[in-house]
């Protein structure tokens, strides 16, 4: 038997592989790159963390002009449960969508609240409950 194997589990070729993958960390010259989802993040800068970054107008974080923080919590719950719903809809064809995927009772009880009318999409829903509306500026 050769002496010179590294491992008694398995074959020469996957010990000259394994070999290949860590040379890098036996000689101390830095990650492998087997796997690069594996190699550690470098240490970020406290004061560049720090420092805002430059935007362009309109991708700035945070809530967008002409809409509440809560407006656009309901707004988004409102289209996580409609967004397989059948447009042109009604009240009554969009709470009973909403109940046939057992949304939860807030978004229920917002659609109850609709006025009578046809709706094409969350945009005009939202605007339907007073929830407000995106305004971009361009």
């Amino acid at each position: 038997m050769n002496a010179e194997r590294g491992s008694a589990k398995h074959g020469p070729r996957i010990d000259d592989e394994q070999k290949h993958e860590t040379e890098g960390v036996v000689r101390g010259s830095g990650p492998t790159r087997a796997e690069e989802w594996a190699d550690p993040e470098g240490v970020v800068d406290p004061e560049e963390e720090l420092t805002p970054r430059n935007r362009p107008p309109g991708h700035k974080p945070g809530t967008p002009e002409g809409i509440t923080p809560e407006a656009v919590e309901r707004r988004s719950a409102l289209a996580k449960w409609l967004s397989d719903a059948h447009w042109p809809s009604d009240r009554d064809d969009l709470l009973a969508h909403a109940e046939e995927k057992m949304a939860p009772d807030p978004v229920a009880e917002s659609l109850r609240d609709l006025p009578d009318g046809e709706f094409h999409n969350i945009g005009e829903v939202a605007r339907a409950l007073g929830l407000g509306a995106e305004r971009r500026r361009w």
